[in-house]
């Protein structure tokens, strides 16, 4: 079925993500749902089995009798004790691989070359989806075998009571359906409302989450009590949403739990005053008042039951948005696996038209290392993103080596042309690690140590502890700006595409090392097809031309020199 691809093309739906959820494991949740019910019979039979030993042979004296009758008592026992323990195995097996294979389909559709889950939505947000809605979702594969069960419970009790006397047989089966209903009904508010909290709860999370890793930035910035308090503001709103899903919880809960308490108080009056007039024997008695008491536990089970089902539906919902969301691309006209496969390939762009961009034409012969100078900010960010197939153009082509990127897959296009955008972040591991993640070596080869080089990677390192075996916290936090713009730009140097558009890679160095970077990034990129999206005069110095953007437009096209020479606007925006 496509729907369960999840990624975009289709529609999916909160039910087609339970439905599919417990689908992949059926053959657990049924072994699970017999194991689970038999337990659950034999814990029903546990007071039924005490009235028959006390009826046929303590209050007969029969020691025969008393043997026998605790011999199927201990057989009953095993029975409940060898389903409970392989029943709760296949249930939680099911329930912790459904929770994996959640979480591995919502990364997938994050991890798709087309983009557009993540859309609208804070890093911290999709964490939460990816983990803790998954997991509510999974644990459906546990809880419906431990629901059955208890149904189970309840119909073994019923008849066992039907037995003893008909008219509390009758009250279990005519009370508990109007019972059941009634836990429905008060688990429609709470499923509602689940969504809307745990929504709430995960966008102050994620905010809390941003503003944490950038908390080294915001104090370089002065900005240190404002981000407190934007903090503490963020937490206070994750800690309301929580307290709010968890007191509707609570409500339903103890909801749940006082209707349960007025049914089995009733099945308990109606079995008393059955024994007072003699209907009942005193071992039917004890029997009914075991069995009433018995039921507490499954019909909490059902309670408890519902309550996590309209949390898993919620939260099936949330994932859902995530797998249906729209790709921010297309996949390709022609689908093609591969791109230009020259060590350098050319780059046009023709009547690009996205955001500030407005019919923007450029041609970068391969090997040739362009300088884009861009006045407002969001023209070079508009353009690095369509360059990197994070948007769709509302118009126009890109091309590579003669072909258009809306002819290749995103993957393909991203094999060889490499944007590194400004705001690149470092991942958990090490320093090497991080420069190495497009390569996949492991050690430091020639290639790696050129690339650091050439970024000045190098230099970063040796002041750092460990040097390039230094660990990494998230997004780089651990380092100075300048060591992490430093590191990211090794990264893509060592990744050696054919096509390479670096944006803004040395605002965070100084002047001294930022001149170094240029004078080998040049000499690292020779023979490659690279494009510098900058307005720093030392990397510009080093192009073999530039082109300037205005008004979303491609205004001068010259060399460096020539521009600060004729060119009083560019020399303004370059020099200021």
């Amino acid at each position: 079925m496509t729907a369960h691809r999840g990624t975009g093309d289709t529609q999916v739906t909160a039910r087609e993500v339970v439905r599919s959820t417990i689908r992949s494991f059926r053959g657990r949740v049924a072994a699970a749902t017999v194991l689970l019910c038999g337990h659950q019979v034999g814990e029903a039979l546990v007071p039924v089995l005490v009235g028959v030993v006390i009826d046929r042979a303590v209050a007969t004296g029969d020691v025969g009798s008393l043997v026998i009758w605790l011999l199927v008592l201990a057989a009953d026992f095993a029975m409940l004790s060898y389903s409970y323990r392989f029943g709760a195995r296949q249930a939680l097996h099911a329930d912790l691989r459904a929770d994996a294979g959640l979480r591995t389909r919502v990364a997938a559709r994050l991890l798709d070359h087309r983009g557009g889950a993540e859309t609208g939505r804070l890093p911290g947000s999709i964490t939460s989806i990816a983990v803790a809605d998954a997991k509510r979702v999974a644990v459906m594969n546990f809880w419906i075998p431990t629901a059955a069960a208890a149904a189970a419970a309840l119909v073994v009790a019923a008849v066992a009571l039907l037995r003893i006397s008909l008219p509390l047989g009758l009250l279990i089966l005519l009370g508990t359906p109007p019972l059941l209903w009634l836990i429905g009904r008060v688990g429609r508010p709470l499923e509602r409302r689940s969504g809307a909290e745990q929504e709430r709860a995960a966008r102050a999370a994620g905010t809390a989450a941003d503003l944490v890793s950038g908390i080294r930035v915001l104090k370089g910035l002065g900005a240190g009590p404002a981000a407190a308090e934007q903090y503490a503001a963020s937490s206070r709103t994750a800690l309301g949403a929580t307290l709010r899903a968890t007191r509707a919880e609570a409500g339903f809960l103890g909801t749940v739990q006082l209707a349960n308490g007025l049914f089995l108080a009733v099945i308990a009056l109606v079995g008393g005053l059955l024994a007072l007039d003699g209907s009942i024997t005193v071992g039917n008695l004890v029997s009914a008042v075991g069995l009433a008491q018995f039921l507490v536990g499954p019909l909490q089970t059902l309670g408890i039951a519902g309550a996590r089902f309209a949390q898993a539906r919620a939260s099936a919902g949330r994932i859902a948005e995530i797998l249906s969301a729209p790709p921010a691309v297309g996949p390709g006209r022609d689908g093609r696996d591969a791109g230009p496969t020259d060590p350098a390939a050319a780059l046009a762009v023709t009547g690009l038209r996205h955001g500030p961009l407005d019919g923007i034409d450029l041609e970068v012969p391969a090997g040739q290392l362009l300088g884009v100078v861009a006045p407002d900010p969001s023209a070079a960010t508009a353009l690095a993103r369509c360059l990197a197939r994070d948007v769709a153009p509302d118009s126009g082509r890109i091309l590579l080596g003669g072909t258009g990127v809306d002819d290749l897959a995103p993957a393909a296009t991203r094999s060889t042309l490499l944007v590194a955008a400004h705001d690149a972040h470092l991942f958990t591991g090490t320093v090497l690690d991080n420069v190495t993640a497009a390569t996949g070596d492991g050690a430091p080869g020639s290639a790696t140590v050129a690339a650091m080089a050439a970024a000045r990677a190098d230099q970063a390192v040796e002041a750092l502890p460990q040097g390039a075996d230094t660990p990494v916290t998230s997004r780089g936090s651990s380092l100075s700006g300048g060591q992490r713009q430093r590191v990211a730009l090794a990264r893509a140097l060592a990744a050696d595409p054919p096509v390479l558009v670096l944006h803004d890679p040395t605002t965070a160095v100084d002047a001294v090392t930022e001149s170094e970077i240029a004078a080998r990034l040049r000499e690292h990129r020779t023979g490659r097809t690279t494009v510098l999206l900058t307005t720093s005069p030392a990397l510009l110095a080093v192009t073999d031309r530039v082109v300037v953007l205005r008004d979303g437009r491609v205004v001068a096209d010259a060399t460096h020199t020539e521009l600060m020479t004729d060119d009083t606007d560019y020399r303004r925006v370059v020099t200021g």
